[in-house]
């Protein structure tokens, strides 16, 4: 059976290479997304999909959301390494869960073949802005130095413990020295409710889901989590101007299962990045407030690496944990 695996992964990997066209178009590839259709990460990978046509064939999209997007980790990690099967690999799923979850179903750190990094989407600050007002808090010092001044009374909302938010909440928490209330929502967008009604003070949230709520005024931006300022809010400054070094931001990329052969890993990586540097790639995934980060295998692997490393610090610190 061994041999047999063997030589259908060669025969696979054969065709994607180009050496057996007939085949190649016989079998598209599948990409799984490990979250449910519709958003961001659905709709890049569909747009890549889409754009490597030419040089891959088919490629369909196979959602296999639930469990933190552990399920469709799992059916990436487990298939078979021919270039046949590749997924995404997000924040969550390779940098968070493994210290969250007590038990994983795979091994972010070997379960998986590097192909490129797709994206990356910054995380916003964001009061209410009527709060932020009657608080006369205008940039990041005033609020630590209110936060400081009025210990306690500060509270934040996300989409539930161990989400982004949370994760990027306790972390400013440890290095402004506050104290704010952590309340956990159902969801992101409970938490986003809850942000606008007033009910708490302040979130760290997606910067593609909080941007519509601060052009109409609704929401304050009070700094970005990416180390340099972004594009769509340029007059927003980082919190790394204050707190030095701070950086947490949302991420997604390329994998194959282990062991797939390093010339179909490069293939695909030349295919999908030719794809994220192509003009409308960067018009399309602008509209998501989505920067697309073409790379190396090499330097995927680094990134989430060194990925791993930061969140196990930072889930631990929480005290999160997802049995």
């Amino acid at each position: 059976m061994k041999t047999r695996h063997f030589l259908l992964s060669s025969l696979a990997a054969f065709a994607l290479l180009g050496g057996g066209h007939a085949l190649a178009q016989q079998k598209p590839i599948r990409l799984i997304v490990p979250y449910a259709a519709g958003g961001p990460i659905d709709v890049t990978a569909r747009a890549l999909a889409e754009r490597v046509h030419d040089s891959l064939g088919t490629v369909i999209i196979d959602n296999k959301p639930g469990a933190g997007g552990n399920i469709g980790a799992d059916m990436i990690a487990k298939a078979a390494p021919d270039g046949l099967t590749i997924g995404i690999a997000a924040t969550a799923t390779n940098a968070v869960n493994p210290w969250l979850y007590k038990k994983m179903p795979f091994n972010a750190a070997t379960d998986f073949a590097p192909i490129t990094q797709m994206v990356r989407v910054p995380n916003v600050l964001v009061m209410n802005a009527q709060t932020a007002e009657r608080l006369g808090i205008h940039n990041l010092a005033e609020l630590i130095a209110y936060a400081k001044k009025n210990p306690g009374k500060l509270n934040y909302g996300s989409g539930g413990n161990g989400s982004a938010g949370h994760l990027a909440g306790e972390m400013f928490k440890k290095e402004a020295g506050i104290f704010a209330l952590h309340i956990p929502y159902n969801g992101g967008n409970p938490a986003q409710l809850a942000l606008l009604s007033g009910q708490v003070d302040f979130n760290f949230d997606n910067l593609a889901t909080a941007a519509p709520n601060i052009r109409s005024g609704k929401l304050k931006a009070i700094a970005v989590t990416t180390l340099q300022r972004n594009a769509a809010l340029p007059e927003v400054p980082p919190v790394a101007d204050t707190l030095k070094g701070f950086s947490i931001d949302t991420w997604w990329g390329l994998v194959a299962p282990a062991g797939t052969p390093r010339d179909v890993v490069m293939k695909l990586n030349q295919a999908f990045v030719a794809a994220l540097n192509a003009p409308e790639t960067k018009t399309r995934f602008a509209n998501l407030l989505a920067e697309p980060v073409p790379t190396s295998p090499e330097q995927f692997g680094q990134f989430m690496k060194s990925e791993l490393a930061k969140y196990e610090k930072v889930v631990k610190a929480t005290g999160a944990q997802v049995d």
